[in-house]
């Protein structure tokens, strides 16, 4: 769900069916929130209206469909998820 590729994990090495860019972030949304915790909420309402647009929003439902035909597992690079678009997305993709 990370629109780059994590340092130091070949992708020849990797182990996953499907690297889902179109849900990631914006670059500008990324580098203005820099994992500053002070910003999550508004980084998640942020990123929330983003996924509402046609191209990220037909990337969230193919996962939602994926979500509900088999477990789905969702991988970033970010050192704290909890307070990262993998939280944002789980609490999204949630039943």
């Amino acid at each position: 769900m990370d629109r780059i590729w994590p340092r130091g994990l070949a992708k020849t090495k990797a182990e996953f069916a499907e690297w889902c860019k179109g849900v990631a972030p914006s670059t500008e949304l990324r580098k203005w929130y820099g994992h500053d915790p002070a910003r999550t909420d508004e980084f998640a309402r942020r990123y929330r209206a983003e996924l509402r647009e046609p191209e990220r929003a037909a990337a969230l439902r193919h996962l939602r469909d994926l979500a509900g035909r088999q477990p789905l597992t969702l991988l970033t690079a970010a050192k704290d998820p909890g307070i990262s678009q993998a939280a944002v997305l789980a609490d999204l993709l949630a039943p």
